[in-house]
């Protein structure tokens, strides 16, 4: 990182690199890991980075939180840090406190949906709920039929579900939420824009993939230059040397794309007239790197990236997880061309380009 970079992404490097190695991750034969890991990110309280001043966090910045999204990304993180970070961030938008301990949200997917009524509660089924079953708290978000959205919090043994898990082995579930009574209720400021979950889980989802995106930059281009064949580093060969360059030039352009949406987590702050468009070409763009750059990574290890030993499959499978999280690139691009359809011809232009420069986001490099 250079001088005066991001602070919060320097610490949680620092904690990554001791007690979240890929490697040593990998090789863990219990998951005493994660509760070292949790309460080192607990103690130094990046679990409420994203939290407000009001609610007793550290209200960081956009491109802090994007930047750490990439970093989470870059190690594989199998813990809920980023979804603990958003439903903190939604439950502090809708005036509560956030409570300790790990959570996540729902919906997680474009084609689910909850209502929320104070005589009956919440409603709806909702599936894909990340790391369900290994967090203690739930924020759901639901539309109240008076064309707002509330933010519920529920504790997590409130439900019954059938634990599952993702292809990247993290816990996972679907929930039924006809009748479940949350805790606590908030309304999403009117500054938040519509489908602001959505929003801000598509666009952290593409900062996470861009990150592993850099780590498989690293991972490829190291085994090319280690494995011999023919009596030379497979890194030699023409063919490897054009796969690595494409390799890298989807990692360059899905860091580019996540970091140009940074802006939009941020509610009330959009330079531009609508998040949807940054947000949907990143999760598109992301989302399309990511199955060009697990092909590559895949094809250059051969059978060695399939097997349980080699850190790679933390990278891909996650990498495949993430793309239909919050919306895959069809479901995006669908939402897309309704958006640019609904607008008057003169106002098409205009719309693509007329965005103000989005932050600067430092690299998550650790």
């Amino acid at each position: 990182m250079p001088e005066g970079g991001n602070l919060i992404v320097e610490m949680a490097g620092r904690l990554f690199r001791d007690l979240a190695d890929p490697q040593t991750v990998n090789a863990a034969t219990d998951e005493g890991w994660r509760d070292e890991l949790w309460a080192a990110l607990e103690e130094t309280e990046l679990t409420r980075a994203w939290v407000g001043e009001a609610q007793g966090g550290v209200a960081a910045s956009a491109q802090d939180i994007m930047a750490l999204a990439q970093l989470c990304g870059r190690f594989a993180l199998s813990v809920p840090l980023v979804e603990t970070l958003l439903a903190g961030r939604l439950l502090s938008l809708a005036g509560l406190a956030p409570p300790p301990g790990a959570a996540t949200i729902a919906p997680a997917t474009l084609k689910a949906a909850a209502t929320y009524s104070e005589t009956a509660g919440l409603a709806g089924s909702v599936g894909g709920v990340p790391f369900l079953g290994a967090v203690a708290w739930l924020v759901v978000v639901a539309a109240n039929g008076e064309g707002r959205e509330v933010v519920c919090l529920v504790p997590a043994d409130a439900f019954t579900f059938d634990p599952q898990a993702s292809l990247g082995g993290d816990a996972q579930a679907k929930l039924q939420l006809d009748g479940v009574r949350p805790e606590a209720v908030g309304i999403l400021p009117l500054t938040a824009p519509p489908g602001a979950l959505m929003l801000a889980g598509a666009a952290l989802r593409a900062g996470q993939m861009a990150g592993a995106l850099e780590a498989l930059v690293e991972i490829t281009t190291a085994y090319a230059g280690e494995r011999v064949a023919f009596g030379r580093p497979i890194g030699k060969f023409q063919a490897i040397q054009h796969a690595l360059t494409r390799l890298a030039g989807e990692a360059a352009a899905a860091v580019t794309a996540a970091k140009a949406c940074a802006w939009t987590l941020e509610p009330g702050g959009s330079p531009g007239d609508t998040p949807i468009l940054p947000v949907a070409a990143a999760k598109i763009r992301v989302g399309e790197a990511a199955a060009v750059g697990a092909g590559i990574a895949h094809q250059t290890l051969g059978a060695m990236g399939f097997t349980g030993e080699h850190i790679l499959h933390r990278f891909t499978h996650r990498l495949w997880d993430w793309r239909d999280d919050f919306g895959s690139e069809a479901e995006w691009a669908l939402c897309l061309g309704r958006e640019m359809l609904a607008r008057a011809v003169d106002d098409y232009w205009p719309a693509l380009v007329d965005q103000a420069d989005p932050p600067v986001v430092e690299s998550a490099a650790p």
